[in-house]
């Protein structure tokens, strides 16, 4: 098994959750197969989620924006986690890629011509997304609650995306919660 580049970004403001819990046992997994791995929690993190001016201005990056944009540069997979919330992620989390996801860091439009330049090409993402309720049930619901951090994120910037939902997480029994856990581990150490 070829060793990976993997940043582990978890997405949840708490740390402490089972969201928290999953990305703990994948970068345990990770971590013990000898990946090189960093991770970064969002709730530790200092920057003013809100981009006040849109792209008219671009305000001046915080210096934990900068360390993660780094760190993303640097990454050949960027595992993501984070908790469905109002069918999205949470805002904290969309805050930061509206900050940090920058023209000529993420994309570059070409002037004169149809499209634009995908910055971060040629590397992976898997995005992991919880739910207290049934993936299906959300999906025939609210529709496909993914499309933005697949296509509209990710993808846009060059990424090879996979994503998976994990649910119901709501009463999951300390057992089932065990086998997710392990489940992430192993994930984490194929660097899925």
């Amino acid at each position: 098994m070829k060793k990976r580049k993997i940043f582990i970004f978890l997405g949840h403001p708490d740390k402490e959750t089972k969201c928290g819990s999953f990305a703990d046992a994948y970068e345990a997994g990770a971590r013990a197969a000898g990946h090189e791995v960093e991770r970064v929690n969002i709730g530790d993190l200092q920057f003013d989620p809100i981009l006040h001016k849109g792209y008219k201005v671009i305000q001046e990056l915080e210096p934990d924006l900068k360390m993660v944009q780094e760190k993303i540069k640097w990454c050949e997979h960027f595992v993501i986690f984070y908790p469905t919330w109002w069918s999205s992620m949470p805002a904290l989390l969309k805050g930061f890629f509206d900050r940090a996801w920058l023209p000529m860091f993420a994309f570059h439009f070409n002037r004169g011509k149809i499209g634009w330049t995908k910055m971060l090409k040629g590397r992976t993402s898997q995005v992991y997304v919880t739910s207290d309720s049934r993936p299906f049930l959300t999906r025939f619901i609210c529709g496909d609650n993914v499309n933005e951090i697949k296509w509209g994120i990710l993808w846009f910037a060059g990424f090879s995306v996979n994503v998976d939902k994990i649910g119901p997480l709501k009463n999951i029994s300390a057992e089932k919660l065990l086998k997710w856990q392990e489940k992430f581990k192993k994930w984490g150490k194929r660097g899925r």
